[in-house]
């Protein structure tokens, strides 16, 4: 048996850097105290999702990740609560800038880098302005608590992202999400959609799936947008086990068993009945 507890968190942030981080800290040891052992932060926590606009004055709150203070202040809190934890933050790294995620260990060591692989634009969501398209490759880390993947937001929508994490050895994928309503029409809720594809993913390759969406309405110069948290965690089958609403702030935690996850996937033969050299077009825009 190898049971670990994993938890994503749900919040809204404001305009203050220091608030955000403090509260982050907040929703992190609340999760610790009910036991989970690896915790999801929401995607770029550390301030209000500026994409909804252009303007590059938002340049000046990237930090490399050498000396970013959002990866410095959570390793302390990693090791102080041995728990792991993979955080968002915006990098900046030499003339790039990059949407990126880097896993925290429960000893505080700040892991290999992850750059988001797919940079999302549209009304509201206007991210190629400010992110060069990942080149990292797909991430999974050897951690104290297994060996976890994750992807940030718009990843999230590819399945190729969940299928090369697991076929890195992923045990567990992480999602951190900023995601709400659709400026050019408020009528349109994405939430149902955006879950059922994440359930898509961990039941075709039969792992857990934690998802971390922030809550509040954040007005830009141009639009605004409501997020819908809906935050939520799956078992290997894909079905949620636990989930949040769309308004409140918190955590919620679940154990699994990645021992017995591991024997299941083997005997379902998802992996062993893969025809690879029969997929070629899929590598092909």
């Amino acid at each position: 048996m190898r049971n670990v507890t994993f938890a994503a968190t749900q919040f809204a942030v404001t305009d203050s850097f220091d608030e955000n981080i403090a509260l982050g800290e907040q929703m992190v040891e609340s999760a610790a105290e009910q036991g989970a052992q690896a915790i999801l932060l929401q995607e770029l926590f550390a301030d209000f999702y500026w994409c909804k606009d252009q303007d590059p004055k938002y340049y000046d709150w990237a930090e490399p990740y050498s000396t970013s203070r959002v990866l410095q202040h959570f390793s302390t809190i990693a090791k102080r609560l041995g728990v792991v934890l993979p955080v968002s933050y915006f990098e900046k790294d030499g003339n790039a800038h990059f949407n990126s995620l880097a896993m925290i260990d429960a000893d505080g060591t700040i892991m290999d880098n992850y750059r988001k692989t797919h940079i999302p634009d549209g009304p509201g969501y206007q991210e190629k302005f400010y992110f060069s398209p990942g080149d990292t490759g797909f991430k999974v880390w050897d951690t104290k608590f297994g060996r976890l993947g994750a992807a940030i937001c718009w990843d999230q929508w590819f399945p190729e992202t969940a299928r090369c994490l697991a076929l890195n050895g992923a045990e567990v994928i992480f999602y951190p999400t900023a995601i709400g309503s659709e400026p050019q029409d408020p009528t349109w809720d994405s939430r149902d959609h955006w879950q059922r594809v994440m359930q898509g993913h961990s039941g075709a390759n039969m792992l857990p799936v934690i998802a971390s969406n922030r809550i509040g309405h954040e007005q830009g110069e141009t639009c605004g947008i409501t997020f819908y948290g809906s935050s939520f965690i799956t078992n290997s089958f894909g079905a949620k086990v636990q989930e949040m609403d769309k308004t409140s702030q918190g955590v919620i935690c679940q154990e699994f068993d990645l021992d017995e996850l591991a024997k299941l996937r083997a005997s379902w033969g998802l992996f062993r009945d893969r025809r690879p050299e029969l997929y070629q077009r899929i590598s092909k825009l």
